[in-house]
């Protein structure tokens, strides 16, 4: 049996979620919930789980709080809540998971299953410690965890020179020559880089403005990379490149 601890401040939820286990996972035990931080951290260190599945809102924090409070992390965590604004941008940032509020069936069993599949990760506590750096900001260094089938990447985001997209695929290029690809959109990493020094040049291509050389205004225009890379750029996103572009220029 996997050891389950559940914490949310909704009793509703918390038995939505239970019964939903009970149904389709009868490998997974909950053996103890909570609706506060201070009995969340107490069941945890209790119970030592496999699997949490924490709420970010709770009576008396946020789930975060039960996080920084604990020492380590041996489960897998997964996020069940409908916070999503800057904390969810932190936790994909860091391939964390999480299921949003209110909890849709299908895909509350593939979260599982995906959960179940990873339980013996032992990279958690990096992705924790990693969404932290970025929840809280406390650093100018950027890393993100890139997760694919064979692999956790974990790059500096200063280090990405620019993303490439071939339709629900996008190729991460590095700056020593290194490429990543990703089964996610471009649009879910122009989300998240939005506030790190990217721009979307072009409907395929996302650019950290970092390595731009230049902008030519040669064939309608297209950006140079510092590698000479040449990248286009789109009608309707020159305007508001150039006006970003004149603001950081000396």
């Amino acid at each position: 049996m996997i050891k389950t601890i559940i914490i949310d401040d909704d009793e509703n939820i918390r038995d939505l979620t239970k019964g939903l286990l009970k149904e389709y996972f009868p490998m997974i035990e909950v053996c103890a919930e909570a609706d506060n931080v201070i009995d969340g951290t107490k069941i945890i260190q209790k119970h030592k789980p496999e699997l949490v599945l924490l709420d970010i809102e709770l009576k008396d924090g946020t789930g975060f709080h039960i996080l920084q409070n604990l020492k380590s992390y041996t489960f897998k965590l997964i996020f069940i809540t409908a916070f999503n604004d800057f904390a969810i941008k932190a936790i994909k940032f860091s391939a964390l998971d999480y299921i949003l509020k209110p909890v849709n069936e299908f895909e509350f069993k593939a979260g599982i299953e995906k959960a179940l599949q990873e339980i013996e990760n032992s990279q958690l506590e990096n992705q924790i410690n990693n969404f932290f750096e970025h929840f809280e900001k406390k650093t100018k260094s950027k890393k993100i965890i890139l997760r694919n089938s064979d692999n956790m990447h974990f790059v500096n985001v200063d280090d990405i020179m620019y993303c490439q997209s071939d339709n629900s695929y996008t190729t991460f290029f590095l700056e020593n020559g290194e490429k990543i690809l990703m089964s996610k959109s471009i649009k879910d990493y122009d989300d998240i880089f939005s506030e790190c020094g990217f721009f979307r040049s072009h409907q395929s291509f996302l650019v950290n403005l970092k390595y731009v050389a230049r902008l030519s205004k040669h064939d309608g225009g297209y950006l140079v990379l510092l590698n000479d890379k040449q990248l286009p750029v789109s009608v309707r996103r020159k305007s508001k490149l150039i006006s970003i572009l004149d603001k950081i220029a000396l």
